[in-house]
């Protein structure tokens, strides 16, 4: 099915091309149609239509396709119907011939086409064989463009590479000539300095010597500070011992002293919790004055206004003033015997606090 299409796809291009070229040979609308039309019936097998001829040439109105179609189908007849004429046959006869030239002519023209469609599809299935062949030739030769142009950069950084590889040979062999010349330096020196140290290992054996020696006396000088530094040792573990003793006594007479100090703290906590009783009771007593004295001087205050009030009532009645101001004597004399109680009171509790 898909090389059917491809084919009726390959048909329509190739016939739009021949369009092309019969535009130019037929410049008549007409003209072009019918030669079209034999075009599409003829070489490439294709029942024409007005709409088909239409839209394949798009020339003139749409009457002109059908007119070119049915001249193209009576020119078809026409030419497919075979007169036999000769004055001798009957007319039945000349029929019978015709038809029969007809129905040949018919039969060779559809055996051409089916030859014509086969040879076709050969054609074509060649020409797509070709195609192939081509894009494969084409892919071949930029695959071996690609590597042509690879393998020529390879060459080119190959060349390259091989620049650098002399210049660090060279190099190398310069630097291996130095090397080789540093080298002999380097025995020459070796050289002396085993000399220097064979002599320093001479001098080390005779300092060795010496120290061995030293080493032997500072040992017999340690040994002796070791006896007397066990002896002092031994002095002071006496002496600790002693000062453990009378650090233990010391710490008992301190034991002792802390309790009597505990027993008068708690004796002098309990005459201070006695006092603050006694302030209490005194702060109440001064308070009790204290309302006392108010309740006077309101009294007092009281009586002055009375008397500021009625003295025009006074002034005709003496014996009523006389008593008026004896009694505001009597309550001078008890707020001045309530100020001395409470003034003692107050000094003893100052006293006290302090």
């Amino acid at each position: 099915m898909n090389e059917y299409m491809d084919t009726l796809e390959q048909n329509e291009r190739m016939l739009l091309a021949d369009i092309d070229v019969l535009r130019n040979q037929f410049p008549q609308t007409q003209d072009l149609y019918r030669e079209v039309c034999v075009a599409m019936f003829f070489r490439y097998g294709m029942t024409p239509t007005a709409n088909k001829l239409y839209q394949l040439v798009r020339k003139g109105s749409m009457s002109a396709p059908a007119e070119a179609l049915n001249r193209f189908w009576e020119n078809l007849r026409d030419k497919s119907r075979v007169t036999v004429s000769h004055p001798d046959l009957p007319e039945s006869l000349k029929t019978a011939a015709g038809d029969l030239v007809a129905t040949l002519w018919s039969a060779a023209q559809n055996a051409a086409q089916e030859t014509l469609a086969s040879l076709k599809v050969d054609v074509l299935l060649q020409v797509e064989q070709a195609n192939d062949k081509a894009n494969l030739a084409v892919a071949a030769r930029d695959q071996a463009i690609s590597t042509f142009n690879s393998m020529q950069k390879e060459l080119m950084e190959t060349h390259t590479e091989c620049d650098v590889l002399k210049h660090e040979i060279t190099a190398l062999i310069s630097t291996n000539s130095s090397l080789e010349s540093q080298l002999e330096d380097s025995k020459n020196d070796i050289s002396v300095s085993n000399a220097k140290l064979d002599d320093a290992l001479r001098e080390l054996v005779l300092e060795m010597e010496k120290l061995r020696a030293s080493a032997k006396l500072n040992e017999d000088r340690l040994a002796s500070a070791e006896r007397r530094a066990l002896l002092e040792i031994d002095r002071e573990r006496t002496a600790n011992i002693r000062l453990q003793k009378a650090l233990e006594t010391a710490r008992v007479e301190y034991k002792m002293k802390v309790d009597v100090h505990h027993a008068e703290s708690n004796a002098f906590q309990s005459q201070m919790a006695n006092l603050r009783q006694t302030i209490g009771n005194l702060e109440g007593a001064i308070q009790a004055a204290s309302e006392a004295r108010e309740i006077v001087n309101r009294e007092l205050i009281q009586l002055k206004i009375q008397i500021s009030n009625n003295t025009h009532a006074l002034a005709g009645s003496a014996v009523e003033r006389d008593l008026l101001l004896r009694k505001l004597h009597e309550c001078e004399l008890g707020a001045a015997k309530n100020a001395a109680a409470i003034q003692p009171t107050t000094r003893a509790k100052r006293r006290k606090t302090e």
